[in-house]
């Protein structure tokens, strides 16, 4: 299997979010939204292979403090379903994608894979309970193998133009922070807002571990290779804070447009200061390391897809 995914890591990567997405729609978006969410047992929905991935769908702190049912649901009830399905079926791996949601405000940076956990948001603390459950059925099953994986925040496109990252409209409120430069940048938006300007920063706005997501893809394939009971945990970033306004300046060289940026001073709700990952463990045990750790690189890559695909798939 890890053959497999050496050889076309996008592929399998594909299925995941594809499963995901496919437990997630029938969840949330394919129901009235006065209607109560139904249970899902991914058993009747999903059919696994020898190897599973679970790859999050819904991933925005904001949107998690106004809907938190969903992200407890989506998450953390899904989480369970999806062991479920894999008890049911044989199915004895898993590679978990976990955030650094988790660690909330730190007290001490970059944080470690022994830093308390201590979200403030819902999106965290489903994570977190999610991967209790895990840690719990590893421990119920001895012959059961897993590795827990800590994003930091994705961005970037594939460099050969293959895939990239083009949010519905409906969604561009919760989208990442380069999206929405690319969307500014592409005239779909008069302006690029940055909520949260009075952080305890350098320049008041958030600071974050941006991941390309290339690396990110590499990260799964070291660890398809690691799985181990009790199940291991890794923080997968780049051990580099950039700050939002850093990135949105990085954005503006990348795109050569003058976006027009409008700072708000209110952050978001749920939103933490600064988070940055040291990634000592995983460079010394699986060897991994990043390879984009330049903002403007992986920024170059999401910009060259969106121009190359500016209503996104399919046009």
């Amino acid at each position: 299997m890890a053959d497999r995914w050496r050889r076309e890591p996008i592929r399998y990567l594909l299925f995941a979010l594809a499963a995901s997405f496919a437990v997630w729609y029938y969840n949330f978006a394919s129901s009235p939204a006065e209607a109560p969410l139904p249970d899902i047992n991914p058993r009747a929905e999903l059919h696994p292979e020898p190897d599973r991935l679970h790859i999050v769908v819904t991933g925005g702190a904001g949107e998690s403090m106004r809907d938190p049912l969903q992200y407890y649901k989506n998450v953390t009830v899904n989480t369970v379903n999806l062991l479920d399905c894999m008890a049911g079926a044989g199915v004895k791996q898993l590679v978990y994608s976990s955030t650094c949601a988790v660690y909330g405000n730190p007290e001490r940076l970059p944080v470690t894979e022994l830093t308390p956990p201590l979200p403030i948001n819902p999106y965290g603390q489903s994570k977190l309970m999610a991967e209790e459950v895990i840690r719990w059925y590893a421990r119920s099953q001895p012959e059961f193998k897993a590795i827990v994986l800590r994003y930091f925040n994705v961005y970037g496109s594939d460099p050969g133009g293959r895939l990239g990252e083009y949010p519905r409209p409906e969604l561009r409120a919760q989208s990442r922070i380069s999206g929405a430069c690319m969307d500014a940048a592409l005239g779909l938006v008069e302006s690029l807002t940055v909520k949260g300007t009075q952080h305890p920063t350098e320049d008041g706005t958030c600071v974050r571990d941006y991941i390309h997501v290339m690396d990110l893809i590499s990260a799964h394939v070291a660890g398809m290779a690691h799985l181990a009971n009790p199940p291991p945990l890794y923080n997968i970033g780049t051990g580099k804070g950039v700050s939002v306004k850093q990135f949105v300046e990085a954005c503006r060289a990348v795109t050569g447009v003058d976006i027009k940026v409008v700072y708000q001073a209110e952050a978001r709700p749920g939103d933490y200061a600064a988070v940055w990952s040291d990634v000592s463990k995983i460079n010394r045990e699986l060897g991994w390391r990043a390879n984009y750790t330049n903002v403007e690189e992986g920024l170059r890559h999401a910009w060259q897809w969106r121009l190359q695909h500016p209503e996104g798939y399919g046009y």
